[in-house]
């Protein structure tokens, strides 16, 4: 049985923990992908904001990963890419003053796109 949220005009839909036995329960990593674009004249800016995530982040106890990309053909385009051991993980960031402080600005300076993955075939 899954668990279905909605949130604006998307879907998350999450699945129960694994359990191998009574006594463990192993969590479901989720990665993050976000696509910004700057919006005119706030290349810098977004850039700086975007730099000042990745090493507060870095530090969270359920970050996995959190890595800055530029796309080679339009320097304006950002990808961030997030991996967290699981959902909890994901709330305790949004919960941080980087991350709110990131929520205040980030639609100034950036059109986005954001996908919340959960693993099928993984390495």
């Amino acid at each position: 049985m899954s668990g279905e949220t909605r949130r604006g005009a998307v879907r998350f839909i999450r699945t129960p923990p694994i359990r191998d036995s009574p006594e463990i329960v192993m969590s479901t990593p989720v990665k993050t992908i976000a696509i910004l674009i700057a919006r005119h004249g706030m290349v810098e800016e977004l850039r700086a904001l975007l730099d000042s995530m990745v090493a507060p982040s870095r530090a969270e106890p359920g970050n996995l990963q959190y890595d800055l990309w530029r796309d080679h053909a339009d320097a304006g385009r950002f990808v961030l890419e997030e991996l967290y051991t699981d959902d909890a993980a994901i709330a305790a960031h949004r919960a941080t003053p980087h991350f709110e402080e990131y929520s205040s600005r980030i639609n100034n300076l950036a059109e986005r796109t954001f996908m919340m993955l959960d693993p099928l075939e993984v390495a």
